[in-house]
């Protein structure tokens, strides 16, 4: 593209791209995309962007154009790469020019240029940080604020690189300039004082100067060196830093008439702190000089009335935040054994605990519940406006960016830190506000919600000093019986508090009473923010429940997620109590009445957000009670209906929808097919690959299809249709591999005719290209499958998973690993040889030929792979399997069996003796196969509903010959008649037998 002469045709198309007409912007963005690989249409953008005549529209396009580029094409190895050339026009061309009068896109720019730098700086683009230093110097305030945007972005970016030859660099480049930034940072807060006494319009580019070499020494301080407080400048500037912070907490306090400064006063005292956070976070050692200036600036500002107005809610976070940083960091905390305790923890820890004195802890615990815990009256007109949006939960990172989570987060910090000497402080606070109060006076209600807001915080702290079940007995079931507007906020607060203590210290005989109150709470003539918080209780109630019971079996990483809150002195006296156990017959008989009031709720609420928690209570109920939901279900079936096409845009509120049709599914058992009209559509969208909820929708649709199969009590088309979504799924990738593995066995289990008669050649096609793409585990779940389906069809499975054989063979053959894998292999190879001999030897000569060998050496080989390997299968039932496999071939009339008569034989014996059980007080002489399901087991033959997919897996069972077959009887059978046909020679092959062995075996017949 000729730079000379393609100009005026660039600037004409791009104006056409910012146009508001279809017509004109679609050709001109077309264009534009053509010229992205064009040699020469960088430099044009650049001179366009350059020149302020231009439209800014137009210019703010191409400016993004060349972002763009730069991403796609500047590396070398780029297809399309950018010239060095043009890389060179464009860089001189950036720093040419520091003037730009639009604030948009002076930040594109400088964005540009650090994308720019990041690539190149400092060993490609020596020349960008002397030129950035020049301009700063620059007398001209617009060319200053500039450069020091452009400056702060690139210094931005290369503190985000993370290798060590990039950290070694930015590390460089901070002992560089650090002193000269805190220079200008130093001189524009000076120039910001002097001209603020006048207030002369200048305050606000001095302060935004400022602003942006606070951000720079920000980044500088926190990955520009490994210990800040040896760099003399940095210490300087730590040094000051709260002096500094003063000054302009009195900035902005004087401010007050003129909010556009006061708002770059607050951006100003935010960096600051946000510095010190992140020193603590980083450095820690670092930062022990400023431990005690930090609790002390903490306290003095938001813990005393001298400096109250100089507060703001995000200055107050940080702050908050800054004390729970020193309270909780391991660093500031001895270790258990002094010795291996060093000096700095030591300094650190006992500087902290000097400025904790009781008093100190007494105040900031009052202040924190009598002052940042109350609700204030922008919550309660939000709780009037939008009592759905009141109800949110905030969690997460919520306590780095407001208010009441961080002061929460710091209640919680402190007192697991100094419990001892918080715990009195708090009960005190509990007798304070201990009788019902006057529901006219708002400030003692208030006062109320906040002392039982930290008694429900700190409930596992208070575990051995508040007798729950008392107080909630004699006081908090009086005060759910105040009917008052007021009173409300009371409501709210006692039933979370009993969600918070229910897990913690609540007898299982106030468990009814507390179901009636949930009740009482979730009357539609309830506030509908008191009915959400009575909801979110039960839910509670339920997972604790299924939380104790289910501990044994929760993941190590799980269980530390939930119980990080959790001291563990109270755990084991949490989750060992008997009063804990969840008691479906004690629930049974305001289940009626529960669900009712949960589904008026759930139809009542409009955000998706909310009916998504309800309905996960709903769903956890159903899980809980299981088929006594049924007389209820038919209504929220219904609405489930209509809620899933109302919620087309809302994929989480469609998987909310999902698990508990799973749950439906469970409680309903056979009588799921009532369901189906509704059930099959949704499982089949929401498995379906081509549609785009497919990725939100998948698991859980997984879940559902899986839980339908198993408790459906016959075939029917419109289910066995649904899986035409699973070569898709199969194809898409391993992420829920296992679960469509298992819905694969469920239709085995089901209905394994009509489904091999329609599937087959696609199920063989799909796990078969599976098996070479995947790992061990992927495999060994894809050759279960086989296996299962091998149990099946016996005759026709083979020639079906031809294929899968065929690798299985070269796999035993080609591989010498000894794994579980191999241990599979042979469990498949097992089966054919018992169950198929005809496929065998066909399979034998095929893979004989493949190898260029003889079928009868190919076979013998193939046996003593199969007796070197045989303490790799570790299951009973399949060592047994290759057991009765082996004892096979005692009748076929081969000299490969004599070959490997003695292994054979061996092999047998031992795996009699694992196999082989001596009932209890029946003669020893009496011995019968552990294994074989006998005429009278019946143990899984129930009319249980809830165990139909266990009934299939043991009928087919019964009709397996692990199972039916005594492998001491079939043992001594094939023996038999391998002498009948070989008469002499059987003799002569006994005699190659260890004798010991044939005394073993003996044993097992006589």
């Amino acid at each position: 593209m000729d730079i000379s002469t393609a100009g005026p045709l660039v600037l004409e198309t791009l104006t056409n791209a910012c146009s508001q007409k279809a017509d004109v912007l679609k050709p001109a963005e077309r264009q534009l995309q053509q010229w992205e690989t064009q040699p020469g249409f960088y430099s044009i953008l650049s001179e366009i962007f350059s020149n302020h005549s231009i439209d800014v529209n137009v210019r703010w396009l191409a400016v993004l154009y060349c972002k763009n580029g730069v991403e796609r094409y500047w590396r070398k190895t780029a297809p399309n790469a950018m010239s060095e050339d043009e890389k060179e026009r464009l860089k001189s061309k950036l720093i040419s020019n520091f003037s730009e009068p639009v604030p948009q896109i002076a930040t594109q720019l400088a964005v540009l240029v650090s994308k720019i730098a990041r690539l190149d700086c400092p060993r490609n683009w020596n020349a960008l940080l002397p030129a950035l230093f020049e301009a700063v110097r620059c007398e001209d305030l617009l060319i200053q604020e500039r450069a020091l945007l452009i400056l702060h972005h690139v210094t931005k970016t290369l503190a985000s690189k993370r290798l060590a030859p990039d950290k070694k660099l930015f590390e460089s480049l901070t002992s560089e300039i650090f002193g000269f930034v805190h220079g200008l940072w130093t001189r524009d807060l000076d120039l910001f004082a002097e001209l603020s006494l006048v207030h002369s319009e200048n305050m606000g580019p001095a302060m935004d100067r400022a602003n942006l070499s606070c951000k720079i020494i920000r980044k500088q301080i926190a990955y520009g060196t490994k210990d800040p407080s040896s760099n003399q400048d940095m210490s300087s500037f730590l040094n000051q830093i709260f002096v500094r912070l003063k000054q302009v907490l009195g900035f902005r306090q004087s401010m007050w008439g003129n909010p556009h400064i006061l708002e770059k006063c607050q951006k100003m005292i935010l960096m600051m702190t946000k510095i010190l956070l992140d020193l603590l976070d980083i450095h820690p050692i670092s930062f022990i000089q400023l431990v005690r200036p930090t609790l002390e600036f903490v306290v003095t500002y938001n813990f005393s009335l001298s400096e109250k107005g100089l507060l703001f809610e995000r200055f107050s976070v940080n702050c908050f935040n800054l004390m729970r940083g020193i309270l909780s960091s391991d660093v500031y905390r001895p270790m258990k054994s002094p010795e291996l305790t060093d000096t700095v923890k030591m300094e650190a820890y006992k500087i902290k605990m000097d400025f904790f004195q009781f008093g100190t802890l007494r105040e900031i615990c009052h202040r924190l519940v009598s002052q940042y815990f109350l609700l204030t009256s922008e919550d309660l007109s939000n709780w009037d406006a939008d009592p759905e949006g009141f109800c949110l939960e905030e969690g997460g990172d919520s306590y780095k960016y407001s208010l009441r989570p961080s002061s929460e987060v710091l209640y919680l910090t402190m007192f697991k830190e100094f419990r001892t000497s918080l715990t009195p402080v708090v009960l005190e606070m509990v007798q304070a506000v201990q009788n019902p109060c006057d529901p006219e006076d708002m400030v003692a209600i208030l006062r109320k919600d906040a002392v039982y807001n930290a008694v429900g915080l700190s409930a596992f702290d208070l575990f051995d000093d508040v007798d729950f079940d008392k107080w909630f007995s004699t006081q908090l079931l009086q005060e759910l019986n105040i009917k008052h507007q007021n009173y409300r906020i009371i409501h709210r607060r006692i039933i979370w508090l009993c969600g918070q203590w229910v897990g913690v210290k609540m007898s299982s005989s106030l468990r009814p009473t507390l179901y009636q109150a949930i009740i009482s709470l979730l009357n539609q003539s309830e506030d509908l923010v008191v009915r959400i918080e009575a909801a979110m209780t039960l839910k509670t109630d339920i997972l604790y429940h299924w939380f104790n019971e289910n501990l044994n079996y929760i993941p190590v990483n799980a269980k530390k997620m939930i119980m990080f809150k959790l001291d563990q002195s109270h755990v084991s006296k949490i989750f060992t109590t008997d009063d804990f156990e969840f008691n479906v017959e004690q629930f049974l008989p305001f289940l009626d009445s529960m669900f009712s009031q949960l589904f008026e709720l759930l139809k009542e609420v409009q955000e998706c957000d909310t009916k998504m928690q309800v309905l996960h209570v709903i769903s956890f109920l159903i899980e809980r009670t299981g088929s006594q939901i049924k007389p209820y279900a038919s209504s929220l079936i219904q609405y489930l209906q209509t809620l899933w096409q109302e919620a087309q845009e809302h994929n989480m509120l469609k998987c909310a929808i999902l698990t508990t049709l799973v749950h439906l599914v469970q409680g309903f058992g056979p009588n799921c097919t009532s369901m189906y009209e509704f059930l099959l559509p949704v499982i089949q969208v929401s498995t379906d690959v081509t549609q785009d909820q497919y990725v939100y929708l998948a698991e859980d649709g997984l879940e559902l299809w899986l839980e339908t199969l198993k408790n459906s009590p016959n075939p029917n088309d419109h289910l066995l249709q649904l899986y035409r979504n699973m070569p898709g799924l199969l194809e898409s990738g391993t992420e829920n591999l296992r679960i469509s593995l298992k819905i694969i066995e469920a239709y085995l289990f089901l209905c394994p005719n009509q489904f091999m008669h329609n599937f087959c050649n696609s199920l063989a096609s799909s796990l078969h290209s599976l098996m070479s793409d995947i790992r061990e585990e992927g495999q060994l779940l894809i050759l279960r499958v086989v296996e299962l389906a091998l149990k099946v069809f016996p005759k026709e499975g083979p020639d079906i998973f031809l294929n899968i054989l065929v690798s299985m063979v070269k796999s035993l053959v080609e591989e010498k690993n000894e794994s579980i894998l191999t241990a599979m292999n042979l469990t498949l190879f097992g089966r054919i040889v018992l169950q198929n001999q005809e496929f065998l030897w066909k399979l034998i000569q095929q893979m004989a030929h493949h190898y260029h060998q003889e079928a009868d050496s190919f076979f013998g080989h193939l046996l003593d792979i199969w007796f070197d390997n045989m303490d790799y299968i570790t299951q009973p039932e399949r060592r047994k399997l290759s057991a009765l496999a082996l004892a096979s071939l005692l009748s076929v009339n081969t000299s490969v069996v004599e070959e490997k008569f003695v292994g054979i034989v061996t092999t047998c014996v031992g795996v009699l003796h694992d196999v082989t059980r001596i009932p209890v007080d029946d003669d020893p002489l009496l011995q019968l196969d552990s294994l074989v399901i006998s005429d009278t087991d019946q143990s899984n033959e129930g009319d249980d509903e809830e165990v139909l997919h266990e009934r299939r897996k043991h009928q087919l069972s019964k009709q397996d010959p692990v199972h039916t077959v005594p492998l001491k009887d079939y043992l001594v059978s094939q023996l038999r008649a391998c002498q009948e046909q070989r008469g002499e020679k059987f003799n002569q092959l006994m005699g190659l037998v260890d004798p010991e062995i044939v005394q073993q075996l003996k044993s097992f017949t006589r």
